[in-house]
């Protein structure tokens, strides 16, 4: 990997997931059916769906399901965002989400429960610092991360989700194509090993899944032997080796689901679980060890900017219809190229 320091902000300088969570409303059972039913004639008065991520709270999870909506991984929010005849999408997730509905659907109206949920993969590849990297490698195509900007997206060739990544890479390296990736080293190093591309790599993490740890998951492994491990290709290489199923929350969720063993240890955010519990009702689902726990952790095994969506600021963000996600026009115009030629050769699959 590059030696190219890039690195805008180090982890110790993102929110805490408990202090998020400490700080987020709570509501007993009626209050919930209360919101969620204002949340359904809301939807309707302004002709709009919701889109969330895995990763959000199963509050949000549920109202989306509840109402039409859509609750997968980046690549089939995309997809579905862009079907949707709806004139307005709320998107439940963190920023460059939003960014990809705009940049699929400039017609449609794009609001988030909240503006301030980012990305530590997005933060730290600054469209700039990214340009001179690119500079270095002249002869390379750029393929890049849905978990970026959409500025980040305007200057790449290839924009490309966890789910398809390594079909992509594969696809581009029969080719003879040289590439750069970013921003995610883990991911770029577990499709280095996947597919012998030799890519040159961005230096970012994702701040949950950097978290994981080898050693404390292989006492986890010994402490439950009948258990199968199943791991986001986000996570640190040593990790992913111990994984039974390495993959993108979709794959993940249905490895969940199809696997014999009756246990699990999940590397990746635990509102995954939501899903995985609706999936395989009868198994067991454990959460994979991270570095530290309570205070001395930042995520804990949940994305701190994740957990800023909750039922009180999607009302909010319908009510006002505020929060709006706007994308300069010509970066949305260069960034749809490389956002739709993903869609496009997901379809081939």
């Amino acid at each position: 990997m590059s030696k190219f320091n890039n690195l805008k902000f180090q982890n110790e300088s993102f929110p805490k997931t408990s202090d998020v969570l400490n700080n987020s409303p709570a509501y007993n059972e009626k209050k919930k059916a209360d919101k969620i039913n204002l949340i359904k004639k809301l939807l309707k008065e302004k002709d709009a769906k919701i889109i969330a991520h895995y990763y959000t709270h199963e509050d949000i999870q549920e109202v989306a399901e509840l109402t039409g909506g859509n609750v997968s991984d980046s690549l089939e929010m995309a997809k579905f965002g862009a079907s949707q005849s709806s004139k307005t999408l709320v998107v439940a997730g963190v920023r460059f989400m939003g960014e990809t509905a705009k940049i699929l659907n400039p017609e449609k109206k794009i609001l988030m429960p909240t503006l301030d949920a980012e990305c530590s993969l997005d933060l730290n590849c600054p469209a700039p610092e990214l340009l001179k990297f690119r500079q270095r490698y002249p002869d390379r195509q750029l393929v890049v991360y849905a978990n970026t900007s959409a500025e980040v997206k305007a200057m790449a060739d290839w924009v490309v989700t966890s789910s398809i990544a390594v079909k992509l890479i594969e696809y581009l390296n029969k080719k003879n194509i040289k590439l750069i990736w970013a921003p995610d080293k883990h991911l770029g190093n577990y499709l280095n090993d996947k597919t012998n591309a030799n890519m040159k790599l961005w230096n970012a993490s994702c701040i949950v899944h950097e978290e994981f740890k080898a050693t404390a998951l292989i006492k986890l492994m010994k402490e439950n032997k009948d258990a199968a491990v199943l791991v986001h290709p986000e996570s640190p290489k040593e990790v992913v080796e111990l994984a039974d199923v390495v993959g993108s929350t979709s794959q993940l969720i249905s490895a969940c689901k199809n696997l014999p063993h009756n246990k699990m240890i999940v590397a990746t955010d635990n509102r995954i679980f939501y899903k995985m519990k609706k999936a395989a009702p009868n198994k067991t689902l454990i959460e994979a060890p991270t570095g530290g726990k309570g205070a001395t952790c930042i995520s804990c095994a949940h994305c701190p900017w994740m957990a800023m969506n909750n039922l009180d600021n999607l009302i909010e963000t319908l009510i006002d219809e505020k929060n709006e996600i706007i994308v300069d026009e010509t970066i949305r115009k260069k960034a749809f190229i490389s956002t739709n030629k993903m869609i496009d050769f997901a379809k081939t699959l």
